[in-house]
């Protein structure tokens, strides 16, 4: 597993926000808040960075968002002064139904959410002049749990570089409400919806098994490491720029 000082960390990931920002000539961010550990930390690591007044977080939830992330959110604000703007996607979201063809399940619901999300702060972002933070980890990014130009789009990405058992390290050592850090990971897209029962492995599965395949020259040497090996490569395409004939 990772070998972190998580004091030396977060001042390392606060230097690269403060150099992303200084070099776009921006002086605002904007993060989208879930009430989950991952968006808490990002949007923490900001304030750290450039002070809370340069800061706003935005709640984007939906109509199958538990009450509990809405109490979550408004802890973390009040605690670190955050400035926190609730703006709610069911009425786009509702909008995106009536378009010829609309199915809804879960899967397609998601990624729509995912998207308007992104679309949104994106907005606001534009509006602020400000930039947009992201909240992906290592772990959901090498397995592709993210959706292409929803969650995974932004201007800078914190966590990329850290497992999502790293990310709780950091969420300890920079003083995250307790209640997210013990709650269940959660994308919050359907009801009772569940990031572990979704992948099918908890993250310190994961993590131990991606460390292991890192290390080994990415050749598993179990079954569940060639599970997570095989969401790996199905996902390379979320990683990579998209195909093209351009040349220097």
């Amino acid at each position: 597993m990772e070998n972190l000082c998580e004091g030396c960390e977060c001042e390392r990931i606060e230097q690269m926000i403060r150099h992303a920002l200084w070099s776009s000539g921006r002086k605002r961010i904007v993060v989208g808040l879930s009430g989950g550990v991952d968006s808490s930390v990002s949007a923490v690591l900001c304030c750290r960075a450039v002070g809370a007044e340069n800061v706003s977080g935005y709640f984007l939830p939906s109509v199958v968002t538990p009450e509990k992330d809405v109490r979550d959110v408004l802890e973390l604000c009040e605690k670190f002064k955050i400035s926190c703007f609730n703006v709610s996607i069911s009425g786009i979201l509702d909008e995106f139904r009536k378009i010829p063809g609309y199915e809804s399940t879960p899967y397609l619901d998601g990624n729509l959410m995912a998207r308007i999300r992104m679309t949104t702060l994106y907005y606001y972002a534009n509006q602020k002049d400000a930039l947009v933070c992201g909240t992906s980890n290592k772990s959901e990014y090498l397995l592709g749990y993210c959706t292409k130009h929803g969650d995974d789009a932004a201007d800078i990405q914190p966590l990329l570089h850290l497992y999502k058992t790293g990310v709780y390290r950091i969420a300890e050592e920079v003083g995250i409400p307790e209640s997210i850090i013990k709650k269940a990971p959660s994308a919050g897209l359907y009801h009772g919806q569940s990031d572990e029962e979704e992948i099918g492995f908890s993250y310190d599965e994961i993590d131990r098994y991606l460390v292991n395949l890192e290390s080994n020259g990415w050749k598993p040497e179990s079954g569940s490491e060639k599970e997570i090996l095989k969401k790996v490569k199905s996902a390379l395409h979320k990683r990579n720029s998209p195909p093209n004939l351009m040349k220097d």
